[in-house]
């Protein structure tokens, strides 16, 4: 332990009052001479000498005011507490260290010096250059961002955990915090540690060390085992072959450079399972003297403990009858175990159907059948994944005869559970906008006959309720696809560059109304936010839906809080989210005071048709539609809830580089042409036969004539042979044998000017980054009647004034 004591410097207060005492000698020695020259000049002492009377007077009560005023509004300075820094880090399981503002140690605790061995200064410690780097790197984002953390910085103790943070009166000094990085880096950490300090040790009390590979080559061996065994400390720690370093006589094993007399040595085998997939096993190598009691392999046995609580890795032992008889801290920290808590069998450990597999291991290995053997077992206090437990035999170990290694993997569990997650939400995706395309084309064909059937009937008939109900419905199930769509990123986006409080406001006025009387809105906006490219329509989709959720969730009222704020980049390295890029955010936080999501529904909420709600009350697509928009978007949704306090969902939105006259209002909204009627030859290339017909009926009763083909290959051949110049294509995307954007392709090589149309239950936004032409219209489905002959008419419009600006 240190501790530096800066030199105390002079107080406010102590300053003021010499000051004071100077400036009052001044005045005094002032006076004298003033009344000197008054009584030369008056020959009068009584004059001078009441001048100077009331002169001292005037300069003693100024000085009075001063020194009153100064008592007053000075506060005594806040000066740095070291012992009371000492009592809050002495007892840290971290090392921790400050340093100055010049950057000088100013005091650190007992886990920093025993870490480093001594009082070195950050970010100037024992350690390579690439991480001495990575310190002094850490140090200046410190003082410029406030914190810092370093992940798993490389070290001679294996991997470490670095937090640096700004500190004090002035933010003038940094507080260093070392710990134990969670990762276990296998065989990293034990070969870091064999050729460190601690192999060092480990050789003085007597024991050798050395790690093979699975083929038998040494990896490393601490400085003890390269003497007895190589014959110099020099000689090289790795490349040897094991087995050729020993000898066996009968039941006994030697070191074969040791002399035929020389005492045996006790072989203690470790497996360990590296997480790249390479097998490597640690030989610990005790010298065991002949006619050894009891007492000394007592003694032993408590080295032998000694020894393994040092190790990084998570080892028990226990004895012939199952017992265990010891473990070792990173073995506890693996399987979830207290300082203080006991258990008495290794089956213990574990949930009750894994418990009759770890018994019957323990039984099989301490009668000495088998050598070594992984278990996929659940522990008790993790019961929700599977963990690596490794049983032994362990030979010449007194009473202990199983050895069990358990590796703490909760970090990578939790990183697999994510990438699972990820994975099994773009896999519904993909199935949601398969399914989405297919039911868009039936949609299309039931709303078209729908259109078709209206035209035959007028209000007051008696089947034309029926056709409106028919159609109602099946713009239901489209506004459904749109949501599906919606959650596989697949919808069509009119991104704008726009501002999120203008968004909210536009909206406010729906959100109350839908909210109803008995919750009550909250909205505050902080200041200098980003700009944000988003479609605004979608982004009003994605609040009124969390909304909604929140209304639901608060039967009985509450509040509805919506929070806008700007996030730094300091700010994104502070939240300590992986997955978030290190840039500039716009988020939007929407709080509710409702009853909360179960921890178990918390990582379902966002897959689509998952609904708690009562059957027929959700459709189970409100934040799946939400997810979907926030990711096509580019940004970042998450989720907090505590039952019957509420939730909060936060949206991060990548703030958008672009001028400031670049964030204008929404493009005006194209009037829609009442005027269907039309002339020309339009070919229609669609491999869905009721799809092909609907559109087919739709156009020639608009009045133009209709060519029709089921692929890209038949539309290149009705473009060459039709006795008329085709005038237009309207064409599907995804069909056999050759698709739209191919044969579109094709037909711009011998007509450039070729006006096309693609109808496709696609986004508009991903085929356009698919399809490499220039002018071409695009048509969503499901369409109706009008919507069709409307895009046909714009089109062909379109193409006649180019030619007439042309011509």
């Amino acid at each position: 332990m240190v501790t530096l004591f800066p030199a105390a410097p002079m107080s406010a207060s102590s300053g003021r009052f010499v000051l004071n005492a100077l400036l009052g000698v001044l005045g005094f020695i002032a006076s004298i001479g003033m009344t000197g020259m008054i009584w030369g000049a008056t020959d009068n002492l009584l004059v001078a000498g009441l001048f100077m009377l009331a002169f001292c007077l005037g300069i003693g009560m100024i000085l009075l005011v001063a020194m009153i005023r100064a008592q007053i509004h000075t506060r005594p300075e806040r000066q740095l507490d070291i012992e009371l820094m000492l009592g809050a880090i002495e007892d840290s399981m971290s090392g921790v260290a400050i340093t100055g503002p010049h950057g000088d140690l100013v005091c650190a605790n007992r886990q920093y010096e025993a870490w480093f061995g001594g009082l070195p200064t950050p970010p100037g410690l024992p350690l390579d250059a690439a991480a001495r780097m990575q310190l002094s790197t850490a140090a200046l984002a410190a003082r410029r961002d406030g914190r810092v953390q370093i992940a798993k910085l490389s070290t001679d103790r294996g991997l470490v955990d670095v937090v640096v943070r700004r500190a004090g009166n002035g933010d003038d000094h940094l507080v260093w915090r070392f710990r134990r990085s969670s990762e276990f880096d296998g065989l990293g950490d034990i070969m870091r540690m064999l050729g460190s300090e601690i192999g060092r040790r480990i050789g003085s009390a007597g024991v050798m060390t050395a790690l093979v590979d699975g083929n038998g080559i040494g990896l490393v061996g601490n400085r003890v085992f390269l003497q007895r065994a190589l014959g110099s400390v020099d000689a090289p720690s790795a490349g040897w072959a094991f087995a050729e370093l020993l000898r066996s006589d009968g039941e006994l094993i030697r070191l074969a450079a040791d002399p035929p007399t020389a005492d045996p040595i006790r072989l203690i085998q470790i497996p360990l399972d590296n997480q790249g997939g390479a097998d490597a096993t640690l030989f610990l190598l005790l010298d065991e003297p002949a006619g050894n009691g009891s007492e000394a392999r007592a003694v032993a046995t408590g080295d032998l403990h000694a020894l393994l609580g040092m190790l990084p890795i998570g080892l028990a032992v226990a004895e012939r009858d199952g017992r265990v008889l010891f473990m070792n801290a990173s073995f506890r920290r693996a399987a979830g175990l207290g300082a203080e808590a006991t258990i008495v069998y290794p089956s213990d450990l574990v949930v009750e159907e894994d418990k009759a597999a770890v018994s019957d291991a323990v039984r099989r290995f301490s009668a000495g059948r088998g050598s070594a053997s992984d278990l996929s077992v659940r522990l008790k206090e993790r019961p929700e994944e599977n963990v690596s437990l490794t049983i032994a035999a362990a030979k010449g170990l007194g009473k202990a005869s199983v050895l069990l290694s358990l590796k703490d993997n909760s970090e990578e569990s939790k990183l697999k559970r994510q990438v699972a997650q990820a994975m099994k939400m773009q896999a519904v995706g993909q199935l949601a906008g398969g399914v989405a395309h297919d039911f868009n084309n039936i949609l299309t064909a039931i709303i078209g006959h729908c259109d078709l059937m209206t035209m035959r009937h007028i209000p007051g008939d008696s089947d034309y309720d029926d056709i409106q109900q028919i159609k109602h419905n099946s713009n239901r199930a489209a506004a459904l696809t749109r949501q599906l769509l919606a959650f596989s990123r697949q919808q069509t986006l009119r991104p704008q560059i726009l501002q999120i409080p203008d968004v909210i406001s536009e909206i406010s006025n729906l959100l109350k109304r839908l909210l109803g009387e008995t919750v009550r809105l909250e909205v505050s906006h902080g200041r200098n936010l980003g700009t944000v490219r988003a479609d605004p329509g979608q982004l009003e989709q994605v609040i009124v839906n969390l909304a909604v959720n929140a209304r639901d969730a608060m039967p009985d009222g509450g509040t509805l809080t919506i929070q806008t704020y700007a996030v730094s980049q300091a700010d994104v390295r502070r939240i300590g989210i992986e997955i978030m890029p290190v840039t500039e955010y716009t988020a939007m936080k929407v709080i509710d005071t409702g009853s909360g999501i179960p921890a178990e529904n918390l990582n379902k909420i966002f897959e689509p048709f998952f609904t708690t709600k009562e059957v027929g009350k959700g459709t189970g697509l409100g934040l799946s539609t939400v997810y979907g928009i926030v990711k096509q978007t580019g940004g970042f949704i998450f989720a907090e809830s505590e039952v019957r306090v509420g939730t909060s969902f936060v949206i991060y939105l990548p703030v958008h580089e672009a001028p400031a006259t670049v964030a204008a209002a929404r493009a005006p909204v194209k009037e829609a042409s009442t005027e269907l009627w039309g002339t020309g030859t339009i070919l229609l290339v669609e491999d869905e036969a009721m799809v092909r017909a609907v559109a087919e009926r739709a156009l020639a009763r608009q009045g133009y004539t209709i060519l029709t083909a089921t692929n890209g290959e038949e539309g290149l051949e009705m473009l060459e042979s039709a006795a008329e110049p085709i005038d237009l294509v309207i064409s599907d995307v995804v069909m056999p044998s050759m698709d739209g954007p191919t044969m579109a392709r094709a037909a711009r090589e011998k007509r450039p000017d070729l006006p096309i149309i693609f109808m496709s239950g696609y986004a508009e936004e991903q085929l356009r980054k698919s399809i490499d032409l220039d002018n071409i219209g695009f048509l969503p489905k499901p369409f109706s009647v009008q919507q069709i002959g409307q895009a046909a008419r714009e089109a062909l419009a379109d193409h006649a004034r180019t030619e007439t600006v042309e011509g």
